[in-house]
This record gives C-alpha cells, structure tokens and sequence, in this order.
C-alpha cells in the first residue's frame, strides 16, 4: 500500500503556500494565502485555514503536516525563537497547529524544508554539500553538510542572509538590528531600491517612464522590464547579483559545497541575475572550490519550501 500524502506549507514574509504531497512529490491539491502584516492568532488563522483547505481536496487519508516558517527555530523545544518577519517569537508553532487540525506535525525553518526539497529531489540531488540561498523579501538559507541537513547547535543555522557583506550599507529589514546583511542588499525589496535609484537617474529608460507614470517600482516590475530588454532594470538585476555573487564567494570559500541552488522570486530574473553573481564568484572566491561549485537556479521555483515541508512531514529528514 502506498504511504499517506502529507500536506505540506511553505510560510514566508510575504505569503504562503500549501499543498498535499505523495511520496513521488506530485501535488494534488494546492492553496494560497497572503501572510503579510498579521498578528500571531493571523497567522496561526492563516495557516490552519489553508491546511483545511487542502486536506478537503486531498484524493485519500492524509498522515501528517510539515510546517516550513520564516523564523529562527529551536528543534529541542519546537519553538520559534526569532523571526525577522512574522510576530511569532517564542511560540511552539507546530504544537499549537497540531491541536487546531488534528494531525502530527513537524516543523523546520522555511528554507531548510527548501533545502530538503532540492537535496532529496532538484537541482542538489546525489551530492553531499550544498547551499541553498532562497532570494524574495529576504534570504532564507539551508545546507546540507557531508550528506546531512545542517541546523546548527539546537536548529537555529543557517542564516546565511544575515552575513554583513557591506559594515555599512543598507539597514536590513524586520527585527534584524544589523546593517549591511546579504539580505539588506540581495533580495525583493533592494532590488526595487535599486530600481527606483535606476529609475530617477535615466528618465529616458522604461524604468524611468514607468516611474514617471506614477507606477510603484517593485522587484517584480524591475524584473519584468529586464526581460524585456531595459537597460536599465538589467543594471538594477545585475547590481544585486554582483552583491549575491560576494557572498556567494564567501559561502564557496567557507564551506566548499559542490552546488549552491538559488530560489525564490527573485530567480525569476534567471541569467540576468546569475551570471554576474558567478563573474564575483569567478574572481572573489578561491581555487580549486571556486572551480567546481556549480551555481544553479532551484528545481522546484516557488514550490520547493512546501515540497520540503511535506518531506518533513514524511520524515525525509532523518
């Protein structure tokens, strides 16, 4: 008899995803959820909403949920200590989810279920290190390390986003007291910095029309244009990826991983992003590790945090 599909949700910054999961990583049903400015019962709300609603579609028993969150976690208590993003500090996430839909329930930071995902299935299958960088409202990060997940001490690591990369650049956003993070720098919210900065210094560019039309410069947007051909929301692209590329190079240089996976929503400006971040690699980072790291978008895009969530649920991890 084939195993029970586990639900799956990916919680990010922003929004949220979830989906039932077979064993062969087939969704079969899929909900989606804004997640952004909400209170804690928002929150817990939010995600056992989306979790009903799926459950409701799914085509047989369901055996678990798995719970990927923006946060800090603490896997010995199950408590999420600090999330940069979302108001939900000091709280037993899953303990509370699991009483409120009646399942078993495990729960992890958000990119390592992503990390999972692509270890097990993507674009780092069949190696044994890896980095995973998800690039949206901020940086989620997950590794694996001589073919284990990597949490750190209690499961509080990776949070390679928060690497200073400029000692005085850009406040990062949400909780972090820092400045200068890879994220401050790499992510949704600078790369609509830089396009508004792009934006106002070449009027005559679509960026600078758009602007001048009173449209909002997202990162989306900046992205969109790049791929149209816009020189300057190419420029825009390309300065967050030569800053992705210092702190890959810090990444190649620390851990020596074989590939290192970038996802999120920025991906979604693919070579415009990636190749001026392997050119920094390319001279930033030292041989013979600068050589044979592979640098590759995801596998699985925007689903890849729900995938790995549902992983969890099955035990993948261990």
């Amino acid at each position: 008899m084939a195993p029970p599909a586990m639900i799956g949700v990916d919680l990010g910054g922003t929004k949220l995803l979830a989906g039932v999961v077979d064993a062969d990583l087939q969704v079969h049903a899929r909900a989606h959820r804004a997640a952004q400015a909400l209170t804690l019962n928002e929150v817990l709300d939010t995600v056992v909403s989306a979790i009903d609603e799926v459950r409701a579609a799914a085509p047989g028993e369901v055996g678990g949920v798995g719970l990927g969150i923006p946060c800090l976690m603490d896997r010995t208590r199950g408590v999420a200590m600090m999330s940069v993003h979302l108001p939900i500090a000091g709280v037993p996430f899953g303990d509370l989810v699991a009483e409120r839909v009646g399942l078993p329930v495990a729960v992890d930071n958000d990119a390592n279920a992503a990390m999972l995902a692509e270890w097990q299935a993507g674009a780092a299958r069949e190696t044994t290190d890896a980095v995973l960088l998800t690039v949206g409202t901020g940086i989620g990060s997950g590794m694996v390390v001589e073919g284990r997940l990597a949490r750190g001490a209690f499961g509080a690591g990776p949070e390679i986003g928060h690497m200073v990369v400029d000692a005085d650049g850009p406040e990062c956003g949400g909780a972090c007291p820092n400045r200068g993070c890879l994220e401050a720098v790499v992510s949704g919210p600078a790369l609509a910095r830089e396009g508004r900065e792009l934006a106002r210094e070449r009027a005559d560019s679509a960026l600078g029309r758009a602007l001048a039309a009173g449209r909002e410069i997202t990162g989306a947007l900046v992205t969109e244009l790049a791929h149209d051909g816009d020189p300057a929301a190419q420029e825009a692209v390309a300065r967050i990826g030569r800053w992705l590329g210092v702190g890959i190079a810090n990444v190649v240089n620390i851990f020596n991983p074989q590939v290192v996976v970038v996802g999120g929503g920025v991906i979604g400006a693919g070579e415009l992003l990636l190749a001026p971040a392997r050119e920094v690699v390319a001279a930033r980072a030292l041989p013979p590790m600068r050589d044979a790291v592979r640098i590759v978008p995801s596998t699985f895009g925007a689903e890849s945090g729900m995938l790995g969530a549902a992983l969890l649920a099955a035990g993948a991890d261990r």
